[in-house]
C-alpha cells in the first residue's frame, strides 16, 4: 500500500506537492464532541512557518488552513477531517534550470528510479513543505491530547554544534530558534550566518518530551510506542537518526548505570525516555531527532543528469539554511499524532 497515511486508530493522509496548487491532511478517527477552529490549527502552522531571521528562506506562504469537512458549530462530528493549504508564494523558475540534474542530498534520483516521473520543482512530494499538513493534523491531535492532561513540548537542543546548556520552556517561544536557552540561541545565530554566508548549510537535534502521559500506551512487538516514535520521527525527510532517553549512550552502559530503579514513589531516574518494554511506563517520555543540513546549497557539487552524464551543481533559490527551527514544530506534530493513536488502541482494551 502506498505510505501516504499514518496512524492505526488515528488515521492520517497528507497530500500534495511543494510547488503544486495546495496541500492538506485528511485525518479519520478523530473523536466526536471536541472543539475545534481553524484559529486552533493556526496557531501551530504559524510556529512552522519561516521567521525573520538569517536561517530561513524567504518564500512566504501564509498557511492559511481551511476546514472542508468534520465539524459543525464548531465541533468534531467523528466524521473524517479533510484540511487544506493553498500555495501561494510558489516561485518554480529557479529549478528549470536544473530540472534534469541531480541534486546531491535531496531525493530526485531516488524518486526517479522508483517512479520513473518526478515533479523537479522544489522537491514536489519530498518537499519539506509537505510537513504543513503534519503540523495541521499534529494541531488536531494536540486537542485530543489537551482533554487527556498530556503535553508534547519540542525545542532545538543543538544547532549547527551550538547545544543548549539547560531546558527552560519559557524561553523557547522568545527566540527564533525555538532554543531552550536563550543564551545558546546568541550563538547558534552567530554560527548560522557565518554558514549562510559560506553558502552551505547546517544540521542539529530536536528534542521532544511529553509530559502526563499515562501508563500502559503501546504494543507488544512491532508497535512498541518506542518504534511508532521512531518511525514517525524517521518520516520526516530530513531525520536521520532518532534516540529513546539515553539513547546511543546506552551502548556504553552497564547494566547497573542504564536501568532506572523503581521505589514506592516511581523511577529513580530516567534513563529509559518513559518506555519500557515498549509500553509508556507513565515517566515523562523524552525523544530527539537529529536533523541533517539542508541539501540545497550554492557550493557546486559534483552530480549526474537524467542521461547519467557527469557535472556539477549548484543549488539557487530561496532555501532555509537549516530545517531547524522549523522542523521542531514538525517533530512536535509526529509525536503528539502517535501518542494519540495509541491512547484510543488502549481505549479498545
Amino acid at each position: 500500500m502506498p505510505g501516504n497515511s499514518f496512524g492505526k486508530a488515528f488515521v492520517v493522509t497528507t497530500w500534495g506537492e511543494s510547488h503544486g496548487k495546495a496541500l492538506g491532511a485528511v485525518i479519520d478517527g478523530c473523536p466526536p464532541r471536541l472543539p475545534l477552529r481553524e484559529l486552533d490549527i493556526q496557531e501551530e502552522l504559524d510556529r512552522r512557518r519561516p521567521k525573520k531571521s538569517a536561517i530561513s528562506t524567504s518564500r512566504r506562504e501564509p498557511d492559511k488552513v481551511e476546514i472542508l469537512s468534520g465539524v459543525f458549530e464548531g465541533t468534531t462530528t467523528g466524521t473524517p477531517i479533510l484540511l487544506i493549504i493553498y500555495n501561494k508564494d510558489a516561485d518554480s523558475r529557479a529549478y528549470k534550470a536544473i530540472k534534469d540534474l541531480f541534486r546531491p542530498g535531496h531525493g530526485d534520483i531516488t524518486y526517479q528510479k522508483k517512479y520513473g516521473i518526478r515533479d523537479y520543482r522544489g522537491g514536489g512530494r519530498a518537499s519539506g513543505r509537505e510537513t504543513a499538513a503534519r503540523v495541521a493534523a499534529g494541531a488536531v491531535a494536540g486537542i485530543v491530547l489537551d482533554q487527556e492532561g498530556i503535553k508534547a513540548r519540542a525545542y532545538t537542543l543543538e544547532l549547527a554544534g551550538v547545544r543548549a546548556q539547560h531546558v527552560d520552556f519559557e524561553a523557547v517561544d522568545r527566540n527564533p530558534f525555538f532554543a531552550p536557552d536563550l543564551d545558546a540561541a546568541g550563538r547558534m545565530e552567530e554560527k548560522i550566518k557565518e554558514i549562510k554566508a559560506s553558502g552551505n548549510s547546517a544540521g542539529g537535534i530536536v528534542e521532544v518530551r511529553v509530559d502526563g502521559c499515562p501508563p500502559g500506551l503501546g504494543e507488544p512487538v512491532f508497535d512498541k510506542l518506542d518504534a511508532d516514535l521512531a518511525k514517525a520521527l524517521m518520516s520526516i525527510g530530513a531525520v536521520k537518526a532518532v534516540e529513546i532517553g539515553v539513547g546511543l549512550e546506552a551502548a556504553r552502559l552497564l547494566g547497573s548505570e542504564c536501568n532506572d530503579e523503581i521505589t514506592p514513589e516511581g523511577f529513580l531516574t530516567n534513563r529509559s525516555g518513559g518506555i519500557l518494554a515498549g509500553v509508556s511506563n507513565g515517566d515523562e517520555i523524552v525523544v530527539r531527532a537529529a536533523v541533517k543540513p539542508i541539501p540545497s546549497i550554492e557550493i557546486e557539487q559534483k552530480t549526474i543528469d537524467i542521461h547519467s552524464m557527469s557535472t556539477t551543481i549548484s543549488v539557487k533559490g530561496r532555501h532555509d539554511v537549516s530545517a531547524i527551527p522549523r522542523i521542531v514544530p514538525v517533530c512536535e506534530a509526529m509525536v503528539r499524532l502517535v501518542i494519540v493513536d495509541h491512547l484510543l488502541r488502549q481505549r479498545t482494551i
